[in-house]
């Protein structure tokens, strides 16, 4: 027994020491220990190697580390590829191994974390009728219903199965200077005669600009697994669960705050809604999420008197806060993660209304908007709104507004609410007659003064279409309340009927 049992150690030992040609600033083992709690890693299959004859040697875990591991105390499985091994690519045991730890994962409902660098399905293994037909995408991928959250970091170049893991996540975040696409520049280049740049074909700059694919952009790895940790600790460890509620914050810094010194009267005035956010929620509670996309909304994660929210919040520094197709598949995508976990969701608006151009209709905004409310219309999880300064027309109802869904509904004293903003209105019902108009200028003035339909907020609450006005600096209380008491019989959770969306749609 004594002599087995050192033979084992000494082949675990060279399966771990493995270090190929290809060098990078992390093995996938040091990757894993910058991301688990420390001495918490336990690996699973060391000892495999690809399953071709006379690869042994060459292929330890066959490119595939993974295990257990623990983060801020609590269980979790992790898989990294290791870029040393024939560049990282898939072969059968391999995969063989990738579909057991996320199959493990939804079995057993915890969080998995994926650590990704690699160039894709491994040529040999996948070759002829029978390589393939094996090596297709796994049911556990494809069907895993948001049962625990999966989180992806892209630290290095990653083609195929790393970015089939990064679309299907709740959370990514890459690395500057890495790539996530398909196939790789070669494989295009032979494929299709297009030559590019790595990073041009799919660097986070370009997810940032076209695809949404991504949630985070890291300078480097150790900021992108920091990324993942903090995204984590918003995150209950399955569906089964609610999120981590921090203690009660007494006396905060932020309730002393005057919210009104932040928001402009002016409506014409633009200003950055974060700086809101930072005084609404928890002292550095709020993480922003693809704050690069669909920049005219804001889309995060906070605390509220240490319990975790989503907030949904137009940024009328992009665009005076009018939301496009971007800003529309942001929403439906961040509605869905809440409320698949149990996250009630506070909508802040400030918009003008929707962006309306020939681009957002070739980009079919009619059918997102439609599915932004369709998520809002499914969704059970508690959600409230508060109007800022302005809400206009169909954007109004998008941001949760009366009948959509929302516990409550209240704005500020000063907030305006129409079809549309006066200026709009008058060009629309009589911009003809203005433009035949001797003085237009003045003929305009006149109009704009009989334009005199009630856009403040007192009208609707006078028919309890808003359940309050409420001053500025009531606004942390007035959600607070409504958290507790929406918490106030026992956890708060949702019937999670957003979990089988498609993550990417």
């Amino acid at each position: 027994m004594e002599r087995n049992t050192e033979i084992l150690r000494e082949k675990k030992r060279k399966a771990q020491e493995h270090r190929g040609e290809k060098q990078m600033s992390y093995s996938a083992r040091e990757r894993i220990n910058l991301l688990a709690d420390q001495g918490s890693f336990l690996e699973l299959g060391a000892l495999a190697h690809s399953s071709v004859s006379g690869m042994e040697e060459r292929t330890p875990a066959d490119g595939l580390i993974g295990g257990m591991i623990r983060v801020d105390g609590r269980e979790a499985v992790v898989q990294a590829m290791d870029i040393s091994v024939l560049s990282g690519t898939e072969g059968e045991v391999h995969l063989r191994k990738s579909e057991f730890f996320h199959s493990y994962a939804k079995k057993r409902k915890l969080p998995l974390f994926n650590l990704c660098e690699g160039g894709g399905l491994r040529m040999p293994d996948g070759m002829g009728s029978d390589g393939i037909s094996d090596k297709l995408f796994p049911s556990s991928l494809l069907d895993h219903g948001r049962e625990s959250p999966i989180m992806t970091a892209i630290l290095g170049e990653s083609y195929g199965g790393p970015t089939w893991m990064a679309v299907t996540s709740d959370f990514v975040t890459q690395v500057r200077g890495t790539s996530m696409a398909v196939a790789g520049p070669r494989m295009l280049e032979i494929a299709s005669g297009e030559e590019m740049s790595a990073e041009d074909l799919g660097g986070p700059d370009m997810h940032a600009v076209y695809t949404g694919q991504i949630d985070h952009i890291a300078e480097d790895e150790r900021e992108a697994i920091a990324a993942l940790r903090r995204f984590f600790s918003y995150m209950p460890s399955s569906a089964e669960e609610t999120p981590l509620r921090k203690p009660s914050i007494e006396d905060s810094a932020v309730d002393h705050c005057n919210l009104e010194e932040v928001v402009p009267s002016n409506l014409r005035r633009a200003y950055d809604m974060n700086l809101l956010l930072l005084r609404l929620f928890d002292k550095d509670s709020f993480m922003n999420f693809r704050s690069f996309y669909g920049k005219a909304l804001i889309t995060g994660l906070a605390r509220l008197n240490g319990r975790v929210t989503g907030v949904i919040a137009s940024q009328p520094l992009h665009k005076a806060g009018a939301s496009g197709p971007e800003e529309c598949d942001k929403a439906v995508d961040f509605i869905c993660l809440c409320d698949s976990y149990h996250i009630p969701l506070i909508f802040l608006h400030d918009t003008p209304g929707f962006r309306i151009s020939s681009r957002a209709e070739k980009q079919k905004m009619p059918a997102k908007i439609m599915n932004w409310n369709t998520a809002l219309a499914k969704s059970t999880i508690p959600k409230y709104s508060i109007i800022v300064r302005k809400s206009i027309g169909a954007a109004y109802g998008n941001m949760c507004g009366p009948g959509m869904g929302a516990d409550a509904v209240a704005a500020w004293p000063s907030a305006e609410i129409n079809f549309t903003g006066p200026d709009v209105g008058i060009n629309v019902v009589y911009g003809k007659h203005i433009g035949k108009a001797e003085r237009p200028e003045i003929e305009r003035s006149k109009y704009l003064e009989q334009w005199n339909f009630d856009s403040s907020p007192y009208k609707a609450a006078g028919k309890f279409l808003l359940e309050d006005i409420i001053e500025p600096n009531q606004t942390r209380s007035f959600l607070m309340r409504f958290l507790e008491s929406a918490g106030a019989s026992g956890e708060i959770k949702s019937k999670r009927r957003l979990a089988d969306w498609p993550m990417s749609h």
